[in-house]
């Protein structure tokens, strides 16, 4: 795990600006960009032109092409699970500050990689088919 886990928020701003920086700095020589997703509210046009104007959300939008993961397989997101892991191995109740915060999940996440941890996935794609053989198009 290379990436910050500790951010000052609103609901939406994070993300858009997140791949704001995939687009324009990480990606910046990339004619197209695939972003596979969910289907939260806060990845649609209308909160990106919200939090970063319409100008700069159009520029980089045309850049972008989103691929949603279906609503009803939400569990297939590893790093939700790897969220869920934190949530209940280091921060399970309130921490008084962003200073307690960033350090609990500072050595959480040197515990985690200096054991290379890593998500027990114990869903099979025999599993998958039988679950989800509905939605599939023939």
């Amino acid at each position: 795990m290379q990436s910050e886990f500790v951010s000052t928020c609103k609901m939406g701003t994070f993300s858009n600006r997140f791949i704001g920086r995939l687009v324009e700095k990480v990606y910046a020589g990339a004619q197209k960009i695939h972003l596979v997703m969910d289907n939260l509210n806060t990845h649609f046009r209308s909160s990106f032109e919200e939090v970063l104007g319409v100008e700069r959300a159009e520029r980089m939008l045309a850049r972008v092409e989103f691929h949603y993961t279906p609503k009803h397989a939400s569990w297939l997101n590893m790093a939700e699970i790897e969220i869920g892991v934190m949530d209940r191995q280091c921060i399970g109740g309130r921490l008084h500050s962003e200073a307690m915060l960033r350090s609990e999940v500072a050595a959480w996440k040197h515990r985690r990689n200096k054991a290379k941890t890593k998500i027990e996935w114990k869903f099979t794609r025999q599993d998958a088919d039988d679950k989800l053989s509905r939605h599939y198009v023939s």
